[in-house]
């Protein structure tokens, strides 16, 4: 991370060198854009750590151990959309899932619709791209990962 901090620094300076009028006009309208998109973020935020809260991860390992791949999946579909995870929680969560006996094909659909589906996001979206964007990349992105896990399934000789 502090590589990414030192690199975005350097090209910062960089930029001003070209042209400094330029770069300081790009960083008052990227402050202007944090600014308003703050008060939505805060609330999606609060909004995260309260399903975090109230869904623990007992509860979601205990629902997705069931015997049936294809429901188990399907509902970690669902739980992994609503359910809004940072990869450094999330993929631990499914390495402790797979430890409990969830299927490949499981934990691929509950990881992907963590990573790429947000209905809790929708609100910042929904403002940023427009409500039909916003909607159609997550419908996407729910059908990319029931693919991707129907692939882990058969990769893992789960299915088939």
């Amino acid at each position: 991370m502090l590589i990414l901090y030192i690199l975005t620094g350097i090209l910062l300076l960089f930029s001003a060198c070209f042209n400094l009028k330029k770069t300081f006009m790009a960083l008052k309208i990227a402050w202007k854009k944090l600014i308003n998109i703050l008060p939505a973020f805060i609330l999606t935020m609060i909004a995260v750590s309260i399903v975090l809260h109230f869904v623990p991860d007992t509860f979601i390992s205990k629902s997705l151990q069931g015997g049936n791949k294809y429901l188990s999946s399907a509902l970690a579909s669902v739980l992994g959309s609503i359910v809004l995870m940072p990869g450094f929680v999330a993929y631990p969560l499914c390495g402790v899932l797979l430890k409990k006996g969830v299927s490949y094909m499981t934990i691929s659909a509950f990881s992907v619709t963590l990573m790429m589906v947000g209905v809790l996001t929708l609100p910042i979206e929904k403002e940023y791209f427009g409500i039909k964007v916003a909607l159609i990349r997550n419908i996407i992105s729910f059908l990319i990962a029931v693919i991707i896990s129907l692939a882990a399934g058969i990769i893992y000789r789960e299915i088939f």
